[in-house]
């Protein structure tokens, strides 16, 4: 399948159950908590993928300009992101997506947009737009897997969080799944910003107007990938992308110390404490 053809196709992202309950009982309430609904919408790929959707989409006149479920919650009405949780909770499903356990690939989503906010902040970067960026980087998996049984039959070769797996789904069918999320990107009106950042994500320095948000994001899908596959000291220093990380000022021992934290846990009080 060629990618313009799998761009054409639709697709329902499945959203985590447990985000849903407590976004739904948070929207319905009397006095809703528009920090709690930011956090919970930004620990979800797919609904923080519809809001960043609907809030650039061209009938409020900022397409291209929101970067975030936080700016986004300043153009949308409550009401439209109750109406989204609903869509998604009647989408629900754990069987969803061929050959991908979900509670990992959102628990690694999550990791790499914990990681991507650090290492801007390291480097004073748009923070906002590397979490979001980080957190729908793997959209186009998803994609992928739905539309293209190949792709699940890869698995067999290389597992879906291998380190070499996008470079092994190019070699294969001619574009990985960080080019798809962009392509996505693209058609749903996201920010230049996130568009390019995915789009040379997985190899960042063949774009002529160099983005260092794509450098940051190369460095935290490694973290992520190599938290889900539990490497120890020294396959991490032989995989360590360091040429990325050199261009970015960064080191091993910088990029390591930005190791995924679930801050919802740091607020006192949380509920979003027992999230996967």
């Amino acid at each position: 399948m060629e990618l313009a053809t799998l761009l054409e196709q639709r697709f329902a992202m499945p959203s985590i159950p447990k985000v849903m309950a407590l976004l739904m009982s948070e929207l319905v309430g009397n006095r809703q908590d528009l920090r709690r609904i930011d956090l919970l919408l930004g620990s979800d790929p797919a609904l923080a993928t519809r809001v960043l959707q609907a809030a650039n989409a061209p009938m409020f006149k900022l397409a291209g300009q929101i970067h975030s479920v936080a700016e986004a919650l300043v153009v949308l009405r409550l009401g439209q992101v109750q109406a989204m949780v609903s869509q998604a909770t009647s989408q629900a499903s754990f069987k969803a997506v061929p050959g991908l356990l979900l509670p990992k690939f959102w628990a690694y989503s999550q990791d790499t947009a914990r990681v991507s906010r650090s290492l801007a902040g390291l480097l004073r970067l748009n923070q906002q737009a590397a979490t979001s960026c980080g957190l729908i980087h793997a959209v186009g998996e998803l994609a992928m897997r739905l539309a293209m049984p190949q792709a699940v039959a890869l698995d067999a070769t290389c597992p879906v969080f291998e380190l070499k797996r996008e470079r092994l789904e190019i070699q294969t069918f001619g574009f990985g799944y960080t080019q798809v999320s962009a392509g996505l990107a693209a058609q749903w009106h996201f920010p230049a910003l996130l568009v390019n950042a995915l789009a040379f994500a997985h190899v960042p320095f063949d774009n002529n107007a160099y983005e260092p948000l794509a450098g940051v994001l190369h460095l935290a899908i490694w973290r992520a990938r190599a938290k889900q596959l539990g490497l120890a000291p020294n396959a991490l220093a032989v995989s360590f992308p360091s040429p990325v990380a050199e261009v970015l000022g960064l080191d091993i021992d910088m990029v390591l110390q930005q190791d995924p934290i679930d801050w919802s846990k740091q607020v006192p009080g949380s509920r979003f404490a027992e999230l996967p």
